[in-house]
């Protein structure tokens, strides 16, 4: 060898660029977590009112929510503007010391989300009819129907990695 010290110092240079490769790509690696639910029992009594709260089932159902993502990181809390959705996310955003932020029920475009929530975890609080709906646009498919009027246990977890996307359904009494 002519130049040992060249192929050595070369060598060097490319296992160090081939480091910083690696580093570039893991650092672009995400995963990002939504969780949807459907909010708590409503107060039925008035079938006029359009924005019932909760009834005192629902309040703890609320509670018991907060107690099930106790040990999530959640980074934000979105239900729509009805006194049920928010009610229903109260006690987690509460124990989170999150604000509960409102997203517009009749547009369900998961892009925003996906776009501020890279690495997060995201609680999102709808209906029977927009839960299943917001999980469908967020996997662009149409998998998921309407929830059951009564069904208020319903968690769909979805997990993105990497532009991979997983989704589970659980139901919590």
């Amino acid at each position: 060898m002519r130049h040992p010290f060249k192929f050595i110092i070369t060598s060097i240079i490319l296992c160090l660029s081939f480091l910083s490769s690696a580093q570039e790509i893991s650092d672009k690696e995400t995963s990002s977590t939504f969780y949807f639910i459907r909010h708590a029992e409503k107060e039925r009594s008035n079938p006029k009112d359009r924005n019932p709260h909760l009834t005192k089932d629902g309040q703890t159902r609320a509670e018991n929510w907060a107690h099930f993502f106790k040990d999530i990181p959640l980074k934000a809390i979105y239900s729509s503007n009805y006194h049920r959705t928010i009610e229903t996310a109260t006690p987690t955003a509460a124990q989170k010391g999150l604000e509960v932020l409102t997203y517009d029920p009749s547009n369900l475009d998961p892009n925003p989300f996906l776009k501020t929530y890279t690495n997060d975890q995201v609680l999102i609080v709808g209906h029977s009819n927009t839960t299943a709906a917001f999980v469908n646009a967020f996997l662009q498919n149409t998998n998921f129907k309407d929830l059951d009027d009564a069904d208020n246990g319903s968690i769909f977890v979805i997990q993105i990695s990497n532009g991979m996307k997983l989704v589970n359904q659980y139901h919590i009494d």
